[in-house]
């Protein structure tokens, strides 16, 4: 469990973590469908272990997986949209099936691509990709998450979607495991399941509650896949009103989590409250505005769950 104690002041960045990893694997190898953002700095470091497609997102997961079945570990970047909705076809066969070890790191994912319209927001990522048989599906709740992880999922045998996310980490993360979820704050009254992006207003709306006298359980999720069906069970049979947060669609997302583990389960949640996005995109803005607007802020999220238990 995590301490919810101030955040490390200093944990690799992404780029630093995965040059890391190809230095001590000779089998990884970084792929960008010329999307390099966060791993600019990487194509003169790593020389012919760096690959750029092109803008050929189908292109590069065909060719993942050929390296794969060779023995190779392709860690593939490319805008989340454009990552898994155009190849989805190619995901599913070519990586899903046969279950091959691509990794696939979906840039500006959810709230993140804070200043485009739909085509650009990936908010079906997490429904679609939980689907795919063999994939692993990573969800951190910031830059230290993220690096803390990133080992753990480049390790693994299956294919594995990375949900990237760089956000400043407001509490220091324990250690990762494949598969479990990070309890944060310990509480009952209300239990709050998030992942992601929204992990820091969560946090912050878990305080604000806390300071008007509600006990608050926090968890960061961290995998939806394979998901801590445990951690989610617990925070059922101990809270009276359960919390998912999500910047994703609610169908196919964490609230259907958590409704597939209580049937599996047997458990009964006594309140629910879903905050997510109903089929509907967010309003294109920057993103402290996007959080104001869709009402995503910690205080905006501290009175809707005050107003259900209310």
């Amino acid at each position: 469990m995590s301490t919810a104690t101030p955040a490390a002041q200093a944990y690799p960045t992404y780029a630093d973590a995965l040059h890391a990893l190809v230095e001590a694997d000779e089998r990884v190898l970084v792929v960008t469908a010329e999307n390099r953002g966060n791993i600019r700095k990487l194509p003169p470091i790593l020389g012919d272990r760096f690959l750029d497609v092109g803008i050929c997102e189908q292109t590069m997961i065909g060719m993942g997986a050929g390296l794969a079945l060779r023995g190779r570990v392709p860690v593939m970047h490319a805008l989340a949209t454009f990552l898994v909705f155009r190849p989805y076809e190619f995901i599913r066969d070519d990586l899903g099936i046969p279950c091959l070890p691509g990794k696939l790191v979906g840039a500006v994912p959810g709230v993140l691509s804070d200043a485009n319209g739909p085509t650009h927001q990936a908010l079906e990522d997490v429904a679609l990709m939980r689907g795919i048989p063999n994939m692993h599906v990573f969800c951190p709740a910031d830059g230290e998450d993220l690096a803390l992880g990133l080992p753990h999922v480049v390790g693994s045998p299956n294919p594995t979607y990375i949900r990237h996310n760089e956000r400043p980490a407001p509490v220091r993360h324990a250690p990762f495991e494949l598969g479990r979820a990070e309890v944060v704050l310990e509480g009952e009254d209300i239990g709050i399941l998030v992942y992601g992006a929204l992990f820091t207003e969560a946090l912050e709306a878990a305080r604000l509650l806390a300071a008007q006298g509600r006990s608050v359980r926090l968890v960061n999720m961290r995998m939806l896949k394979p998901v801590d069906a445990d951690a989610i069970e617990a925070t059922v049979r101990r809270c009276g009103l359960v919390v998912t947060i999500e910047d994703a669609f609610k169908v196919g997302g964490l609230h259907t989590i958590l409704a597939e583990t209580c049937l599996a389960r047997g458990v009964l949640p006594r309140r629910t409250l879903a905050i997510a996005f109903d089929e509907r995109w967010f309003t294109p803005a920057l993103l402290p505005a996007v959080l104001e607007v869709e009402g995503l802020t910690a205080p905006r999220l501290a009175e809707r769950i005050a107003a259900a238990l209310a």
